[in-house]
């Protein structure tokens, strides 16, 4: 025997907090959802009706159980429809009858009839019988055609006045189930579910007064294109690479992405509190907020005050056309006597700081845009740069680039090119110039890619280097105002 239910709305005044909302969100466009709804059920199958979840369900990801762990709740059959009633579903629904249409000239208003020929007509791009180059790559619309006055014409005559829903319209995104449960009574049931349309990124301002320290303003923005709204949701973010597969075609790909929360220099005590789950970071934003369909929300997370940044010139001088070598190896690069030849004149500004405790930071930093602004001697804030940053462990750097410098150049030109392809050897020499004109003293680093080879030697140089990883060498060339240095050196390859 079966029983009706009517449409069930989610809980909330009776149950308090329980009955709130419970959101974790990811930063690649989809989010967790769980819920308290009211059923009142009767022992063994129930037919129900439930309008309340998002436009953009993954149906196979909906649970349903008892928190309480008293009742069992199974879920034998379930239909998601998120296709509410629309303006094309109405005309459809109408094809072949006659209705009225609403047409306004001027402030005169009269109603005509006309009969539905064909409702708008969407034709899939692969239905055309052209060569892909020829083939649109969308489908295409073809306009309704209406009957008035025994005449056919194209598009509608005014508004449409229809009858009322066609049979099995739905106004929200619905869920039908039927649910086996082994007693009959009412019972506050927990619903979950994955959702695509939610989104989030984090951004971080950073004020520098006349010294190098800094002052952090932290936000973090969610976005809610889901087609619901939620009132006075618990929000938790996710920080790390986590795995899921894409709804649209099964392509398994990385995912990643939380909200790092800093511990506020305020009375009111944090709003981001962070904590380890699993392997990643779970954080929890202190009080409820309220996600309108549509909207994207501000949330201060970060606030820190005193931060070292320190900033630092780098010369990369080398200008690679990146298009020209795009799918280039190893191999023809070496082979190609001018690779890497063309010089690159801009020195580049570069701001590096510790995400520790003794830095005023001490905190897993998701990735997110960081800006800076410096304080004009009138004490008007002026933007001087940005950069993204990955996500950032407890005490590791994080360096991001902001600008060229203007009064700080560069000038890069080979000066040796010897290649001995029967030896397996090359000799390539290199002289860099770069010049101060600013009126302090600065420190430029000149950065050179040994991009050959990874079997070199460094025969001459005319001042020490450091050696950063396989294939890169730095050199720390201090200069005085309006200051010019030279540096040179001879590598060696062999292969």
């Amino acid at each position: 025997m079966r029983f009706q239910v009517a449409v069930l709305l989610p809980l909330f005044v009776s149950l308090g907090f329980a009955a709130d909302p419970a959101l974790t969100v990811y930063n690649q466009q989809f989010a967790v959802v769980r819920e308290t709804i009211a059923l009142d059920l009767k022992q063994g199958l129930n037919q129900i009706q439930f309008t309340g979840t998002t436009a953009q369900l993954e149906p196979e990801s909906v649970m349903l159980r008892d928190p309480s762990g008293q009742r069992m709740l199974r879920i034998l059959e379930q239909n998601y429809r998120a296709d509410p009633v629309s303006l094309e579903a109405l005309m459809k629904r109408y094809e072949g009858q006659t209705i009225d249409f609403e047409v306004r000239n001027g402030d005169h208003v009269e109603t005509v009839s006309g009969k539905i020929v064909r409702a708008e007509a969407v034709i899939p791009a692969e239905w055309f019988n052209q060569p892909s180059p020829y083939r649109p790559q969308q489908p295409v619309a073809e306009q309704p055609i209406i009957e008035v006055a025994g005449k056919l014409r194209f598009g509608l005559p005014g508004t449409p006045l229809f009858p009322g829903l066609g049979l099995g319209m739905i106004l929200q995104p619905t869920l039908d189930w039927t649910i086996e449960t082994d007693r009959a009574g009412p019972v506050n049931a927990e619903l979950a579910y994955v959702t695509g349309g939610f989104n989030w990124n984090a951004d971080y301002n950073f004020v520098q007064g006349d010294a190098n320290a800094l002052d952090i303003i932290g936000w973090v923005t969610l976005e809610n294109r889901s087609g619901k709204e939620f009132e006075n949701a618990h929000v938790k973010l996710m920080a790390g690479d986590v795995n899921k597969l894409q709804p649209q075609n099964g392509a398994r790909v990385r995912l990643g992405g939380a909200v790092a929360g800093l511990a506020m220099q305020e009375m009111s005590g944090p709003q981001v509190v962070e904590k380890t789950f699993d392997e990643y970071h779970l954080y929890t934003l202190q009080r409820p907020v309220t996600i309108h369909g549509s909207e994207s929300k501000q949330v201060e997370f970060v606030r820190a005050n005193g931060v070292k940044a320190e900033i630092l010139y780098v010369y990369d001088g080398a200008k690679i056309d990146s298009s020209r070598y795009q799918a280039w190896q190893a191999e023809a690069i070496r082979q190609d006597a001018s690779y890497g030849t063309v010089s690159n004149r801009k020195v580049w500004v570069m701001r590096e700081f510790l995400n520790s405790d003794a830095n005023h930071l001490g905190m897993p930093l998701p990735k997110g845009r960081i800006r800076f602004y410096r304080r004009d001697t009138d004490g008007r804030l002026e933007f001087t740069g940005e950069d993204v940053t990955d996500h950032t462990p407890k005490d590791e750097k994080i360096r991001v680039f902001t600008g060229s410098a203007f009064d700080l150049t560069g000038e890069r030109r080979r000066t040796i090119f010897h290649h001995e392809g029967a030896r397996q050897m090359m000799d390539e020499g290199f002289e860099i110039k770069v010049r101060n004109h600013k009126k302090e003293p600065v420190e430029i680093r000149v950065v050179e890619h040994l991009y050959r080879w990874n079997t070199w030697e460094i025969t001459t140089s005319s001042m020490p280097y450091t050696k950063t990883d396989a294939q890169t060498i730095e050199f720390h060339v201090p200069l005085q105002p309006d200051e010019e240095k030279t540096v040179t050196y001879i590598v060696h390859y062999t292969w």
